[in-house]
């Protein structure tokens, strides 16, 4: 059995962190916490739970602060997680399993990471990253925001899915008001960051700015394959904003040109003809997003509704618009199998009933 020691940064988390801490101490062999600056209970709780807690005085860099921890690790392997993380009975069996018979050729464990939830709770966003990391392969961050571990090495995708639970909106600044203070002192933004830093932008509906960003990334020769189409879709998103659906529509037929298509950018081109009343065209599209594998270990952001539910509702309202209502009612029976309690398939219920009879 290997041994692995659990590395967390934290400030002020009072509220959640015996949550995520108490089910994971009962496997991993050591925590080591290192607090950034907490005026709550934040250390007294990590105290209960880790070997050792350290004060490290923030100097906006998250990958400096996680590296600090790292260079303390004396297990086989080390694990990261966020304070407003959460697994599931399910997952930390997964876990307990995993440590107990993890191949110590095993470089890097990869884990889902799921980020987003509709509001039944079922995760609608998702994506793979690097997790539980060998010791001896002096992996370290990098990026003082946003920061990732680039995997090498012998890598395994394990089916654990980790939770991201956030309570409260934390400081919806901090990861901008970074990236402008690296680029206030001339510090130049690696491929990667540049890319974070529109999606920024544009997250500060500062989509002008945004866009002029992710055309820089998008003319750097070494971005990798998944970050770029991630840009060609926040891109297109960008100038639908600002009205522009012609370069809206480029942009994310652009993703085309760097691999098979995806379905979160099929729906993309869907919406842009769904909006211009194109309705068959739309029809395409979200089809075609039906039609794509779910390819969550290609390292890109998955989102589920995309291949199925999202996909099922806007080919009810293309073939409804076109007049074809029975293909229409069709999708709307697809729709319902995945949400039934939703409200938008209970007022097309109530459409199809009042409509046509249809039930």
């Amino acid at each position: 059995m290997i041994s692995l020691t659990l590395c967390m940064i934290v400030k002020n988390e009072e509220a959640v962190l015996e949550r995520i801490l108490k089910p994971v101490s009962e496997i991993v062999d050591e925590i080591l916490i290192t607090d950034t600056g907490s005026s709550d209970r934040t250390k007294e709780i990590a105290g209960q739970y880790a070997s050792q807690v350290f004060d490290f005085p923030w100097c906006d860099d998250f990958s400096a602060a996680r590296n600090f921890l790292v260079e303390k690790v004396c297990t086989d392997y080390w694990m990261w997680l966020d304070a407003d993380d959460v697994l599931d009975e399910k997952n930390l069996e997964k876990l307990k399993l995993l440590k107990a018979s993890l191949d110590k050729k095993i470089d890097v464990v990869m884990m889902e990471y799921a980020t987003g939830f509709d509001p039944d709770g079922k995760v609608i966003f998702s994506y793979y990253r690097e997790r539980i990391l060998k010791t001896s392969g002096d992996f370290r961050w990098s990026g003082r925001v946003h920061e990732a571990i680039t995997p090498r090495g012998n890598i395994f995708y394990s089916d654990i899915q980790i939770q991201h639970r956030k309570c409260g909106q934390g400081d919806p600044d901090r990861n901008l008001r970074i990236y402008e203070k690296m680029l206030a002192e001339d510090e130049k933004l690696e491929p990667r960051h540049q890319l974070y830093y529109g999606r920024e932008l544009f997250y500060h509906q500062r989509y002008r700015e945004a866009a002029e960003a992710l055309e820089t990334f998008l003319e750097e020769p070494d971005g990798w394959t998944e970050n770029r189409i991630d840009a060609c879709m926040v891109l297109g998103q960008c100038y639908e904003k600002m009205g522009k659906k012609k370069a809206a529509l480029e942009a994310f037929l652009y993703s085309l040109t760097l691999d098979v298509p995806r379905a979160e950018i099929c729906c993309e081109i869907g919406k842009n003809f769904l909006e211009r009343k194109w309705y068959r065209q739309a029809a395409y599209w979200y089809g075609q997003a039906l039609t794509v594998p779910e390819q969550k270990k290609n390292g890109g952001f998955f989102m589920a509704e995309c291949h199925g539910f999202a996909a099922y509702m806007q080919l009810c309202v293309c073939y409804d618009r076109m007049g074809c209502h029975e293909q229409a009612f069709f999708f709307h029976k697809k729709a319902k199998e995945e949400k039934p309690d939703d409200p938008r398939v209970k007022y097309n219920a109530d459409y199809f009933r009042e409509k046509y009879g249809w039930e």
